[in-house]
């Protein structure tokens, strides 16, 4: 599935990648695979790194409660561990190379992680959503950006496999290091949209471009848009090809905001883009009371809004959780006229 890149190192890093690797996947691997080496890692750096350990156990007391929205439902997760991240300043985290938190020579120093085909490091996530949650981190310091990366994005999902997902947040719409490229990763099965993407009722115009399957779905209060195919190149062509849409639409010449999920399943990968239009809803901020610490990222939009603060955790209901996801959502008559000029 393409190229393997060699990183440009800067000097003196080779000794300091070589401390921080745990183990190595090229693709030639047999027997653990790379979910195998990656739940190994989380087992071992457990033992070795305590605040991973603490991040871990602080799982067990996260609440979460469902809420019922129009046609659609959302889980709220209370974890206070979270809120460094949904605070992020993106302007500033991670602009400068020698802050950067994911750049190797920054890593804390029990840190360590899996080499991915020379390419990326994937870490154990010290402040995790999900009981297994990794962040699959390049080794370069480079910008957040997924046009020259999907392809990457989809070779990973065929190497985790069945299973697992792994997604992408933009650089102004949930990534809290939008200075430095990465990709997460976790075992699937914990996001509503997963189920609700299967629902034939919710397809919006479903066509066929160059043999990917592409589709809108209706009534989650927010835009989505899914692709299927079995042709990994097919469906690389037709993300691009929606990348370049948006921007003709918006006129934009930088990355249309977007969060991304794929997943691989049998022989087919699956894309599920929430195109977006703005990175936190008005209320995040607000002063005082009216105050909402909501910033959505991928799995925000899949279904499971993380909520740092316990007040909002306790107060946000389904009229508040629907405009959270319209104010941040692309309006659906701009992706209409994106999706109708492919192809």
């Amino acid at each position: 599935m393409g190229r393997v890149i060699r990183p440009r190192q800067k000097e003196g890093l080779g000794s300091i990648l070589k401390q921080k690797t745990y183990a190595a996947f090229d693709g030639g691997e047999r027997g653990k695979g790379l979910p195998g080496l990656c739940l190994e890692l989380l087992s071992e750096q457990k033992k070795t790194w305590p605040d991973l350990r603490r991040g871990c156990e602080s799982l067990r007391d996260i609440r979460e409660r469902d809420v019922s929205c129009r046609g659609f439902s959302v889980r709220l997760q209370h974890n206070p561990e979270r809120i460094k991240n949904t605070l992020a300043d993106i302007a500033q985290t991670n602009a400068n190379e020698r802050e950067c938190f994911l750049c190797l020579e920054h890593l804390p120093e029990s840190q360590k992680g899996v080499l991915y085909r020379s390419e990326y490091l994937i870490l154990c996530n010290p402040r995790p959503i999900f009981p297994a949650h990794f962040t699959v981190s390049h080794l370069d310091h480079r910008g957040q950006a997924i046009a020259e990366e999907i392809r990457t994005l989809l070779r990973l999902l065929a190497e985790f496999g069945s299973g697992w997902t792994v997604f992408y947040n933009g650089p102004k719409c949930g990534a809290s290091a939008p200075h430095h490229l990465h990709f997460q990763a976790a075992p699937s099965g914990r996001m509503i949209i997963e189920r609700e993407i299967r629902e034939e009722k919710r397809f919006v115009e479903p066509r066929r471009i160059d043999g990917v399957l592409l589709f809108r779905l209706r009534g989650l209060g927010r835009e989505v848009v899914v692709m299927e195919g079995d042709d990994p190149i097919a469906v690389e062509g037709v993300f691009k090809g929606l990348l370049n849409a948006l921007r003709r639409v918006l006129l934009l010449t930088e990355e249309p905001m977007m969060n991304v999920a794929g997943f691989h399943e049998g022989e087919k990968w699956r894309l599920v883009i929430f195109p977006r239009r703005k990175h936190r809803p008005d209320a995040f901020s607000r002063k005082g009371d009216a105050r909402v610490v909501v910033s959505p990222g991928l799995i925000d939009m899949g279904g499971v809004l993380v909520t740092p603060v316990e007040k909002d955790f306790e107060r946000l209901n389904a009229a508040a959780v629907e405009r959270i996801y319209r104010e941040v959502s692309l309006e659906g008559k701009i992706l209409k006229e994106a999706i109708e000029g492919l192809g």
